[in-house]
């Protein structure tokens, strides 16, 4: 659209400013797992939950999801990835099962909403990865019931 607005003569200055906030914002969630796995991203095992759009869909098309892996793999992440609607991807490693995606992870990332993973055993999640890390960037995870079983939880906006 503001490329439509450029090409019309119209400087769309809102939409600009929409996608300058979505861009920080998925900057953001890179940076919460670089620390949640301990500053560098380099050589870390990442399982992430989601990879559509949004849940109940299978479109990926400008999925937030898919940029977050995208740059976590460009600063040297190994990420593997788990969506109810994706079986496969061309440049992510996807999985058939939450669970095993997690093992050996240094940390979960939620990237989706799907509201499966919010019913998921989070002791199933633990005894899977090597570090009890989540980044819930979509605050549906029972933060409270994460925190009593150990792990490091860190949400958006909290």
């Amino acid at each position: 659209m503001v490329k439509i607005a450029e090409d019309a003569g119209y400087d769309f200055n809102l939409l600009k400013g929409v996608v300058v906030v979505n861009d920080e914002q998925r900057e953001r969630m890179v940076a919460k797992v670089e620390r949640a796995v301990g500053g560098e991203l380099k050589g870390a095992v990442v399982a992430a939950w989601g990879l559509t759009f949004k849940a109940n869909t299978d479109d990926l098309r400008e999925s937030p999801a898919i940029a977050v892996i995208t740059e976590l793999l460009e600063k040297g992440a190994i990420v593997r990835a788990f969506d109810p609607q994706v079986k496969a991807h061309p440049a992510i490693d996807v999985g058939t099962d939450p669970y095993v995606v997690c093992d050996g992870a240094d940390a979960l990332v939620v990237l989706t909403e799907w509201d499966d993973f919010r019913w998921l055993d989070l002791n199933t999640v633990k005894e899977r990865l090597a570090k009890a890390n989540i980044v819930d960037t979509r605050n549906l995870l029972d933060r409270a019931a994460a925190l009593r079983l150990g792990f490091t939880y860190q949400g958006v906006g909290r």
